[in-house]
């Protein structure tokens, strides 16, 4: 039988449209008054959003089982390929990238102040590894399950503890005063505080109920929960949003572009490295699938942290949700045209 992705997955791209249109209408009827909501802050946190995107980020940690790093020194090759284009290669080319589009090539179109948030806000897609549509993207593409559970859990750890330097390096480069009390806080809120609920949640669950209930039972009614979540999180941000994007409506296309380039570049420069070490195709094509795309969940809300919900760095991780979906489906389908 043919591998499909569910249904609210393979056209999250039209609902993430559909937010956008809704989003923007609901800025230009309410006015200011959504300034009430945006005022809705605790050291620079959004309130509403931040609950918002916890409710997206924690039933995919609930999916992470730790255990599965004991499996780690078995087959080494595909897991250090992908810490290395993870960590030293996607967030320098993604700022590389970055600055090349919204510094020279749109010079005409973004003030440099503007062109410095927008390359913030790529920096904070390009540092942060996806953790659970890669699921998804290897379950397409035939890969490995259980190698790539150790990879995407692997990862989790590791973005604990350099996202932030990461970050703040390549944000440092930029010019952009960099509030470390705001980054750090917005990696406990929306990374270790749900790491830690969705790992207890998992072994409680397990040990009470068995596995086979907790992965066929308790994790699809998350979805929906994750999905509407993120969903209604771009609402906002959009209604915040709508005089820019009305103002300027192509400036979502400039940020595509980059986004795009990027994304296809890491894949091949993943892809070809792994059939370089022999990879199998079922651990070359997840690790390739992680390197292409971002923890967008994450990527938004240290962007609204640390700039603010009507912020141009807002805007390039809403964008990098927009387009996600369908190039890594392109991908997927490469993939499977390339297996060997």
């Amino acid at each position: 039988m043919k591998k499909q992705i569910g249904f609210f997955e393979k056209y999250l791209s039209l609902w993430v449209a559909i937010c956008i249109a809704v989003g923007i209408a609901i800025g230009g009827f309410v006015g200011d008054g959504i300034q009430v909501l945006a005022n809705m802050e605790i050291y620079k946190v959004n309130i509403p959003v931040a609950i918002l995107i916890w409710l997206m980020i924690y039933p995919m940690m609930l999916q992470i089982d730790f255990s599965s790093i004991k499996n780690v020194g078995k087959r080494p090759k595909g897991l250090i390929l992908t810490l290395v284009v993870n960590w030293l290669i996607k967030p320098f080319t993604m700022a590389f990238f970055a600055w090349m589009f919204f510094s020279k090539l749109y010079g005409a179109w973004i003030s440099p102040e503007e062109a410095g948030e927008y390359i913030a806000g790529a920096i904070l897609l390009g540092a942060a590894p996806c953790t659970a549509m890669v699921f998804v993207w290897s379950y397409l593409s035939d890969g490995d399950p259980n190698y790539t559970l150790v990879q995407v859990s692997v990862n989790d750890l590791i973005i604990l503890v350099a996202f932030i330097p990461i970050v703040g390096l390549l944000l440092g480069i930029t010019n952009i005063t960099i509030p470390y009390d705001t980054l750090v806080a917005s990696v406990v809120v929306f990374v270790v505080v749900p790491l830690l609920a969705g790992y207890i949640t998992h072994k409680i669950l397990i040990k009470r109920r068995g596995a086979e209930w907790f992965k066929n039972e308790f994790l699809p009614k998350f979805k929906p929960v994750s999905i509407f979540a993120l969903l209604l999180t771009l609402v906002l941000l959009f209604a915040f949003q709508g005089s820019i994007i009305v103002e300027n409506p192509l400036i979502i296309l400039l940020v595509a572009i980059p986004l795009v380039i990027q994304t296809y570049f890491i894949f091949f420069v993943t892809w070809f490295s792994g059939k370089k070490l022999r990879l199998p195709y079922a651990i070359c094509s997840p690790a390739a699938m992680i390197g292409a795309s971002n923890f967008f969940e994450l990527a938004v809300a240290v962007a609204i942290a640390l700039f603010g919900l009507q912020s141009p760095a807002a805007m390039v991780t809403v964008v990098g949700v927009l387009v996600e979906v369908p190039v890594m489906l392109s991908l997927v389908k490469l993939a499977n045209k390339w297996k060997y």
